[in-house]
């Protein structure tokens, strides 16, 4: 791997593992739906916008009904259920429980590509569900209602990305990785659209939460998806992939920056175990 290729790695990590922090002041204030909504509603906007510029075909109308579906699972529900789950736990622990989608690509990939399961990957999601379990039982927080929905919306998220991949891999044949990624948030945005008016505001807007709901959905979404599908077309989607290991060390390290959460042994534990299952999955034998 080049430098630069690693550089961008290690900024699209430090980016996305960001994005639990910005969720986790934003969600209490806006509710999961409306933080979800402005989210990829302005990234979607954005890289439309930048499609524009660089003068890259935008065929809605072919693909319309795929974009929808695709809006749906690779953000709409995932975004709402990670901003549902900012409201209920520290962000460290969204973004842990977000670095176990490559053991959830594993599940879907054999189911519906025809992806070999070995035992190999069956070990790395049992290493996975061990290490999210110590997390849990001895992290920093107490075990509540709350926390078990939040803790089964991050892995209904999860489950939505696998299934985004697996829907993805299909769709690509026929549309760039760069509409899709814009597509992807504008469907998004028109899937949570109707909802909006079931679920008012919950606190004060202030300069501060707007700031921050303009900056998850620019650099958390919009930047973060030209740099991830730059990623996908220098190294591939395998090494591309490995940003997932990296997420949840910086989510804890701006957690504990800027939100005062606490750092222990077992959320390392319980980290290293996801890390250690993540890479049996997403790693191949030598040849």
């Amino acid at each position: 791997m080049r430098s630069s290729d690693l550089i961008r790695l290690l900024t699209l990590a430090a980016i996305w593992g960001a994005s639990f922090l910005f969720m986790r002041v934003i969600a209490p204030v806006l509710g999961a739906l409306w933080t979800a909504e402005l989210r990829v509603m302005i990234a979607g906007l954005a890289l439309s916008g930048w499609m524009l510029l660089t003068g890259k075909p935008q065929n809605w109308r072919q693909n319309w009904k795929s974009f929808l579906v695709l809006g749906a699972i690779n953000s709409a529900l995932p975004f709402a259920m990670y901003a549902y789950a900012a409201q209920h736990m520290p962000a460290g622990y969204s973004a842990i429980m977000n670095a176990t989608t490559p053991l959830w690509g594993a599940v879907m990939g054999a189911l519906f590509l025809s992806e070999a399961f070995t035992v190999r990957k069956l070990a790395g999601l049992l290493v996975g569900v061990l290490g999210v379990a110590l997390l849990v039982k001895l992290g920093p927080v107490v075990w509540s209602t709350e926390l078990m929905l939040a803790l089964l919306a991050c892995s209904g998220a999860t489950v939505c990305y696998a299934l985004a991949g697996v829907y993805t891999k299909k769709l690509s044949v026929n549309v760039n990785p760069l509409l899709m990624a814009t597509a992807s948030q504008l469907g998004a945005a028109f899937v949570l659209l109707p909802f909006l008016p079931l679920v008012p505001v919950q606190g004060e807007i202030t300069t501060t939460v707007m700031a921050l709901a303009v900056a998850l959905a620019l650099l958390c979404s919009a930047i973060a998806y030209l740099l991830y599908f730059r990623l996908i077309h220098d190294i591939g989607p395998t090494k591309a992939l490995t940003v997932t290991f990296l997420i949840p060390l910086f989510a804890l390290l701006w957690g504990a920056i800027f939100l005062s959460e606490h750092l222990t042994w077992s959320m390392a534990a319980g980290c290293a175990g996801v890390v250690l299952a993540t890479w049996l999955v997403v790693s191949g034998p030598r040849k």
